[in-house]
């Protein structure tokens, strides 16, 4: 299994060769595009979907066909954890542009939270 930060490393080389920082983009771009995964999920859920639920799309004549198994013509994977997966994505490719150890931050920010007492601040949500 790859590390962190491997994974960090690959998700950024692969948005490079697809040309997605053929030009600069603004943090807040960055961030909005981890939002729009996010608003993405919410979306499925809103629609219906189950929260592990898997499902395929593709398009065929113009026309979007989806399936719940992989096959030829539905080969995208999509559903909430494709989404969750996709926020992964963006963050990892995130930390790849700006040399973030992504990896140390969440050992430290985990060991952090670990102190912290039961729902902290009081908050509802």
């Amino acid at each position: 299994m790859k590390s962190i930060n491997e994974l960090v490393q690959a998700a950024h080389e692969n948005a490079k060769s697809k040309g997605w920082w053929d030009e600069e983009r603004s943090f807040g771009d960055i961030i909005a595009l981890i939002h729009s995964e996010a608003s993405e999920a919410l979306e499925d859920y809103r629609e219906g979907y189950n929260l592990g639920e898997v499902y395929y799309e593709g398009k065929e004549n113009g026309n979007v066909l989806r399936s719940y198994t992989k096959k030829p013509g539905c080969e995208k994977p999509c559903g909430i954890p494709s989404e969750l997966a996709d926020i992964v994505i963006r963050v990892f490719d995130a930390c790849g542009r700006y040399g973030i150890d992504l990896e140390q931050a969440i050992n430290e920010k985990m060991a952090y939270n670990a102190t912290r007492p039961t729902r902290h601040g009081g908050k509802v949500l």
